[in-house]
């Protein structure tokens, strides 16, 4: 087999397993035990998986990002506002630590780290949102939000309403 041959079915098969993974980023129904209503969502910090409870044994699984070193809370919630595209203006502590970040990113600008939808939780400045890295899911990378990719925010968001709860655990 020639290099050239031998480099091109490397690139195909590696385009193949990105492929892949991608798609296996989707939402998984899972088995899952705890007493929470339907229609509840619980992330766990540590294993940074957000769960979307369905029925008292099983929920739909996504990939999250949360909280870095010192960052990290717990505790419930409500979503009480949904926005697409949203525009982003730094919390006071993310303008503190990087002073030249704008006052306002607008909604759909590629530098907006709130990605194409943003559900915000009650009694703070966190919310669950999209992203515009999602090589950052998966990871210990935010301020406190909760950080999903593009597609998987947009089917959260269509399965849940303003006031749905959130239980956050370590």
């Amino acid at each position: 087999m020639s290099l050239r041959i031998a480099v091109a079915l490397a690139a195909t098969i590696g385009a193949g397993m990105l492929m892949s993974t991608a798609a296996e980023a989707r939402p998984d129904m899972v088995g899952f035990r705890g007493d929470y209503s339907p229609g509840t969502i619980v992330i766990k910090t540590n294993e940074r998986r957000l769960y979307l409870v369905v029925d008292p044994a099983h929920a739909m699984r996504y990939p999250v990002g949360v909280g870095k070193a010192g960052k990290q809370w717990a505790g419930t919630t409500r979503i009480d506002g949904k926005y697409r595209n949203p525009a982003w203006s730094p919390p006071r502590e993310v303008k503190h630590d990087k002073p030249n970040m704008p006052d306002l990113i607008p909604g759909g600008s590629p530098r907006n780290p709130m990605g194409v939808a943003a559900m915000t939780l009650a009694g703070g400045e966190y919310a669950i949102h999209g992203t515009n890295m999602p090589g950052s899911v998966g990871g210990f990378v935010s301020y406190g939000c909760i950080r999903m990719l593009n597609a998987d925010i947009t089917d959260l968001y269509q399965r849940v309403s303003v006031g749905t709860t959130v239980v956050v655990a370590r």
